[in-house]
This record gives C-alpha cells, sequence and structure tokens, in this order.
C-alpha cells in the first residue's frame, strides 16, 4: 500500500483553478494598477515600464515553449529580445515626445518602425543560419510570438499614455470590464450551461456561459462610467454598451486561442510559473485581445 505522505495530491478542481487564476489575476493587474496611479514619476513610469516587460518577456517565453512542444523552430532570443526592444522603445517615445511628435498616430508609426527593423533582422536572421532548414517556420513562429505577445500588450501602454485623455483610468476600465468576462462566462456557465461552446478546442466553455460574459462585462462598463463620471467623461451609456459587448467577445475569443494553442501543443496550462494555475500567458490572455480593441474605439470611434 502506498504511503500516503508520498501519494500525489488530489488534482484542483475547476472551481480552485477559476479561484486562484482570479486571484493571481487581481493581484497582477493591481500590482501594474498601483504603478500606474502611484503619485511618484519614477513608478508611474519606469516601474510601469518593468511591469510590462516582464509580462511581455514571460509571455512570449511561453509562447516560444509552445512552438517548441509543437516541434517547430523558432528563433526564442531573437524575439524575446526584439519584444523587450519594442516594449521599451514604446514607452520611451510616448514619456518623451514633444511637439508634433505627441499627435496621437505618432507613436504607431514608431513601433511600426521598430517592427519593420525587426522583420528585417529575422529575414537576415534566418539567411545566415546554416543549421536551421525550417526557415519558413523559423520566421512564421518567431513573427507570430512578437505579434500575439509584445505587440498586442503594447497597447495597454499606448491607452496609459494617450493623448487628450487620462489613460490610466481606461486601463482600470479596460482590466475591470474584462475581467468581469471572465466572472460572467464561469458563474453563469457553471450554473446554467449545457451546450458546449467549442469543445475541439475547450469542453468546458458553454454558450450559456458566453452569454453570462456579455451580460456581466457589459453591466460592469455601464456601472463603470455611470461611477466613474468625469474620469471617463468621453464615454457615454451608449459606448458603454457598446465597448461591453466588444470587450466581452474579445476576452472570450482571446481565451479561446490561448486555449486552442495549448491544445495543438499538447500541454493544459502555457507554463508552471502559477502552480495550479498555469503561466502568464494563462492570465493575460483576454486583455492580450481587449487591449487593441479599446484603443482602436477610442482612436476612431471617440477620436481622442
Amino acid at each position: 500500500m502506498p504511503d500516503a505522505s508520498t501519494s500525489p495530491p488530489a488534482p484542483l478542481s475547476k472551481g480552485q483553478v477559476f479561484v486562484r487564476r482570479l486571484a493571481s489575476t487581481i493581484v497582477l493587474w493591481t500590482i501594474v494598477l498601483t504603478a500606474i496611479f502611484s503619485q511618484n514619476p519614477v513608478i508611474a513610469n519606469y516601474v510601469f515600464l518593468l511591469l510590462m516587460i516582464g509580462l511581455a518577456g514571460a509571455g512570449l517565453w511561453e509562447f516560444y515553449g509552445l512552438i517548441e512542444k509543437r516541434g517547430l523552430k523558432c528563433f526564442k532570443w531573437w524575439g524575446l529580445t526584439a519584444g523587450i526592444a519594442l516594449m521599451a522603445s514604446t514607452h520611451y517615445y510616448v514619456t518623451h515626445a514633444q511637439g508634433h511628435q505627441l499627435m496621437a498616430s505618432k507613436p504607431n508609426d514608431f513601433e511600426t518602425g521598430v517592427l519593420v527593423l525587426f522583420v528585417l533582422g529575422l529575414c537576415l536572421r534566418q539567411l545566415f543560419d546554416r543549421n536551421n532548414t525550417q526557415g519558413f517556420a523559423g520566421i512564421a513562429t518567431t513573427l507570430m510570438g512578437l505579434m500575439y505577445v509584445p505587440w498586442l500588450l503594447n497597447f495597454i501602454q499606448k491607452i496609459n499614455y494617450i493623448s487628450g485623455i487620462d489613460g490610466r483610468f481606461f486601463v482600470l476600465y479596460l482590466l475591470i470590464v474584462t475581467k468581469f468576462s471572465d466572472i460572467g462566462a464561469y458563474c453563469v456557465g457553471s450554473l446554467f450551461g449545457r451546450h458546449k461552446m467549442i469543445p475541439r478546442i475547450s469542453p468546458g466553455k458553454t454558450w450559456e456561459g458566453f452569454a453570462g460574459a456579455v451580460l456581466v462585462s457589459t453591466g460592469a462598463s455601464v456601472a463603470m462610467v455611470l461611477l466613474a463620471g468625469s474620469r471617463l467623461k468621453e464615454l457615454n451609456v451608449g459606448h458603454a454598451i457598446i465597448i461591453g459587448l466588444i470587450l466581452s467577445l474579445g476576452a472570450v475569443v482571446g481565451d479561446l486561442i490561448e486555449s486552442a494553442f495549448k491544445r495543438e501543443a499538447g500541454v493544459k496550462d502555457s507554463g508552471r510559473l502559477f502552480p495550479g494555475i498555469g503561466g502568464i500567458l494563462d492570465l493575460i490572455d483576454s486583455p492580450l485581445f481587449n487591449a487593441p480593441l479599446l484603443y482602436l474605439y477610442l482612436r476612431h470611434v471617440i477620436t481622442v
């Protein structure tokens, strides 16, 4: 008979995993928001930057790990260096821009320039690699990692420093509405879920849970706009409903996309940073999709 003291621990239930992941997510983004709202400019700027670089680097490392588990080639260190450079250079630009450089389109132009240099450098990296015969795969997977993690995450920086509004409150708004989508999906899905959504990717997700994500996320969006008052004065209830619908859909799709990557790689979690929960990608998959969606809405609908 095996010794009870050496027997493996019982696996966590779905509810336990959700609660732990929710708690970890709240702690993670609370640290980020504390840095953003700090009255100390060093903390507000550079601690925030270090946190963003840490999230981008850890998330990208996990993504390339999934690529390698799939048996595909990628230039891990080249992509990691480029991802960190993208985050750092964009931060430097938006915090030091002056005059016409403060125009909202300029940070996007600057970011495009960084990405162009990365693509050209990546092609040269493959050209001089004598051992890699998977040129297509190496370039494609490395570029996909950069676009999926640092580039999408970078929109949180661009929202925070967007010209014409107090971007800090829009980052707070983004994270709360996104997280309420996850809460609504889990609670409603657990209580009423009967019809599987996409079982080949995520067997636990149901259409009832999706409806809960939409309703709860949209309700949180409206409540935030009403309660925030002048801090989110650019938004009215109509905008809140539309953005709530967009972000609830984005959160669900972001979670499903990451689940598809993990399933193809044959793993349950993106990493082991949080035992029983997963990795950084498991905690930031929804904000990765929603940050650019909110940014585009602010730029082209609110026109800030």
